[in-house]
C-alpha cells in the first residue's frame, strides 16, 4: 500500500515543473492530476468486490507492478499529454487496487489469528497511515529529485519503479485471509458488484458528506497552493511544491493516531472534528491565497493536511463499523471512490479563474469551500444519530439505536 501510494502522489509536486518547463496550461496540468481518477475508481469498484469473490491475494498481487508500469510511461512521456494521461491512469489502477483490496486485506491481517494483539481499529489506522506515508514520501522525494538531481522528468519515476518491484516481490509472503469462493457457489459477477451497505443511512448522512473532503482538502494544499506560490518560492518552485506536499501529508499522518482515539461508536465525533478542521483549513487557505506569503502557505497546507488525515481515518473507521464481512472490500471501494471526487477541485478552480477572471479569484473560491465545509459539518451534526448496525440499505428505518441515544 505504501508503494502504490508513492506512485500515486509522486506526480503532484511535478505539476509546477510540467507547467513551467513543458508549457502546459494550469487547467491542463490540473487535469493530469485528476486523470488518474479514471484508473482509481474502476479499480476500486471492481477490485474490492472481486477480492471478496476470488480472495485478496490474486487481485492485490498485480497492483505494485501496474503502478511501476505507470511510472515507466510517465518517465518517458513528459512532452506528451497522451502519455502523461495514460501513465496517470495506470498509476490510478495500481493505487485503486491497493486502497480497496490492500485496505481490506490489512484490516483482516490486523486481527486474530494473524495479529491477536492488534486493537480495535488497528486495521483502519494502519491502512490510512501506510497510504499517507507513501503519499508524503513519494511527493517529497520526487520534488527534491526534480529540483536538484539530473533527469528531472524521469529520475523520480525510476526510483518508484524500484520500490514497487521490491514491494511486489515481498507481497508474495503475505498470507491469504479470504479464500476464494468455490466456482459452483459464485453468484453472477454483477451481483458481487452490488454493495447494499452503500445504501445504509449512516453511509449517506455521515460518511458521504466527509468523503470528498479527504482529497479535496489535500489537493488544495499540494496542488492549488504550490501553483499560486510558484512566483514567491525563492526560485525553487518544484522543491517548494514538494515541501507543501510533505507538510500537508505529515500533518495528515500525525493526526491519524489521534483520530483513532477521538473516534467513538457512540457518535460521529471524529467526522465532526475532521470537518471542523477543514472549515478552518479552507479559511486559512483563503487568506494564504490572498497574501501569498510562505508562512501562510505552510500554515494552510498543515491545517488542510490535518483535515485530510482526520477525514480519511474517521471515514475508514465508520466504514469498518457498518460493513458486513461480505461488504467490507466493496464498501471501502465506494468510500475511496467518493474521496477521489476531491481531485477535481484544483481543475475546477483553475477553470473558474481562467474562464471568469472578473468573477472568481482563488481567495474567493477557498472562501466558498469554507462555506461548503460548514454545510457538510451541519449535515453530519444533525444526522449523526443514525445507527451503525451493518447491512441495511434504503429499507432500513431511520431510528436511534441503543448506541446512539437521542441528543
Amino acid at each position: 500500500m505504501f508503494a502504490v501510494a508513492w506512485g500515486g502522489n509522486e506526480f503532484t509536486p511535478l505539476l509546477v515543473m510540467y507547467r513551467l518547463d513543458h508549457g502546459y496550461s494550469p487547467v491542463v496540468v490540473d487535469s493530469f492530476l485528476f486523470a488518474y481518477v479514471f484508473g482509481i475508481v474502476p479499480a476500486l469498484l471492481i477490485g474490492g468486490p472481486l477480492s471478496d469473490r476470488l480472495g485478496r491475494r490474486p487481485v492485490m498481487l498485480p497492483a505494485p507492478f501496474i503502478a511501476a508500469a505507470g511510472s515507466l510511461v510517465l518517465a518517458t512521456g513528459a512532452d506528451s499529454s497522451a502519455l502523461l494521461i495514460g501513465g496517470r491512469i495506470l498509476s490510478g489502477v495500481g493505487l485503486g487496487i491497493g486502497m480497496a483490496v490492500g485496505g481490506s486485506w490489512l484490516k483482516e491481517l490486523s486481527a486474530s489469528p494473524w495479529d491477536p494483539r492488534a486493537g480495535a481499529g488497528s486495521g483502519a489506522r494502519r491502512a490510512a497511515m501506510s497510504l499517507t506515508a507513501g503519499f508524503a514520501l513519494g511527493a517529497g522525494a520526487a520534488g527534491v529529485l526534480a529540483q536538484w538531481a539530473p533527469w528531472p522528468s524521469a529520475l523520480a519515476y525510476l526510483v518508484h519503479i524500484s520500490i514497487a518491484v521490491v514491494s511486489g516481490v515481498a507481497l508474495l509472503a503475505a498470507p491469504e485471509t479470504r479464500p476464494a469462493v468455490p466456482a459452483d457457489q459464485r453468484v453472477p459477477l454483477r451481483e458481487d458488484l452490488r454493495i447494499p451497505a452503500a445504501g445504509h443511512r449512516r453511509f449517506r448522512y455521515v460518511i458521504a458528506p466527509v468523503a470528498p473532503w479527504v482529497f479535496g482538502s489535500a489537493s488544495c494544499a499540494y496542488a492549488v497552493m504550490p501553483a499560486l506560490m510558484a512566483p514567491h518560492s525563492g526560485g525553487r518552485p518544484v522543491a517548494f511544491s514538494a515541501l507543501l506536499c510533505v507538510v500537508a501529508l505529515a500533518a495528515g499522518f500525525s493526526i491519524q493516531a489521534l483520530g483513532r482515539r477521538i473516534d467513538t461508536p457512540r457518535s460521529a465525533r471524529a467526522v465532526v472534528v475532521a470537518l471542523a478542521i477543514l472549515v478552518v483549513g479552507m479559511a486559512v487557505g483563503a487568506v494564504a491565497a490572498d497574501r501569498l506569503t510562505v508562512p501562510l502557505a505552510l500554515a494552510a497546507a498543515a491545517v488542510l493536511g490535518g483535515g485530510y488525515g482526520m477525514a480519511l481515518v474517521s471515514g475508514l473507521l465508520e466504514i469498518q463499523r457498518i460493513a458486513r464481512p461480505d461488504d467490507l472490500a466493496g464498501l471501502t471501494a465506494v468510500f475511496y471512490s467518493l474521496t477521489y471526487i476531491g481531485f477535481a477541485v484544483p481543475a475546477a478552480m483553475a477553470l473558474c479563474v481562467q474562464a471568469w477572471p472578473t468573477v472568481f479569484s482563488y481567495p474567493m473560491l477557498f472562501a466558498i469551500g469554507a462555506v461548503v465545509a460548514v454545510a457538510s459539518l451541519v449535515l453530519v451534526v444533525l444526522r449523526s444519530g443514525v445507527d451503525t448496525e451493518s447491512g441495511d440499505s434504503e429499507s432500513t428505518p431511520l431510528r436511534r439505536s441503543r448506541i446512539y441515544p437521542a441528543g
